[in-house]
Order: C-alpha cells, then structure tokens, then sequence
C-alpha cells in the first residue's frame, strides 16, 4: 500500500490513537509496507514513495539522516531501511522535530542499543511538544468553531 493511503487510513481513523490507527502506522513502518527484498529505488521513485522531493530526500542525506548507497554507475539506491527511516523522518519533521534532534537521535541510533534510553528521552520529550501542539491546535478549532458559529449567527451555540 502507498505511504499516503496509508497516512490517510490513519488520519480517517477519527480523533483518538484507534486500533486501526495504530495497526495502519504500524503497517507504515514495517516491511509489509515497504518490503525488506524489494529492489533499491531511484531518487525520484524514493521521493514519489515517501511522498518528498527529491531535493529533501538530498537534503537529508547531506545532514546524515540517510545514508543512500551508489550503484556502479554513482546514482543514489534508497534501500527499504533507507525508506524505513524516511518515512520516520517526515513524521517526525511533521511533528515538528527540529533537524538538531533528529539529527542527534539518528546519529544515537548509529551507535547502538546502549542508546536507547537517551533516544527514548528524546522521544518523550517529542511526544511532550506534541501533545502540546495538539492541546494549541484544539483551542483553534475552538476559536474556529465560534467564529463559523458567529458568522452564523448563533455565537451562543
């Protein structure tokens, strides 16, 4: 299934963290979605997948947050891990990650499980801003919603 198909099982799945929400992300991350033996894509197949421009597939690997390797021929191969970890990155860019913290998590990542309990502080500390955002983003609808109600004429309601 494509990643936005599948961002978009998610995002129907209604307003709370849903079973099927959960299994579709799940789904996103995991080889089902985006086969482990599946032949290495080009860059524009890579940002046609994930749902990128080329230019940030670039960008990124530039940063060190992907590692592309080369063919014989010195073109870019997104491997399914490299598309893995793409996917990862957008969600959390998404989220409002900055690229300093991705950056350090991945680079945590690249050293091993002896980093996990400082790469799950960084993620708690990204859930943190985004249920905050969340919170911020609710009082906005709610702000929304009164106006549309006002331009109504029903400000009571």
């Amino acid at each position: 299934m494509a990643t936005e198909a599948l961002i978009e099982r998610i995002l129907a799945a209604g307003d709370g963290p849903s079973a099927s929400a959960i299994d579709a992300l799940h789904e996103l991350l995991d080889d089902a979605t985006i086969e482990a033996s599946a032949a290495p894509k080009s860059v524009a197949e890579a940002a046609r997948l994930v749902g990128l421009s080329a230019y940030t597939l670039r960008y990124y690997e530039q940063e060190g947050l992907v590692r592309p390797a080369r063919n014989a021929s010195g073109y870019r191969e997104y491997s399914a891990f490299d598309l893995r970890r793409l996917v990862f990155l957008t969600r959390m860019r998404l989220s409002g990650m900055t690229m300093t913290d991705l950056k350090r998590y991945i680079l945590l990542v690249e050293q091993g499980p002896s980093t996990i309990p400082e790469r799950r502080r960084i993620m708690l500390d990204q859930r943190d801003r985004i249920l905050r955002q969340i919170r911020e983003l609710g009082l906005a609808l709610e702000t929304t919603e009164y106006k549309i109600r006002v331009y109504d004429g029903h400000p009571e309601g």
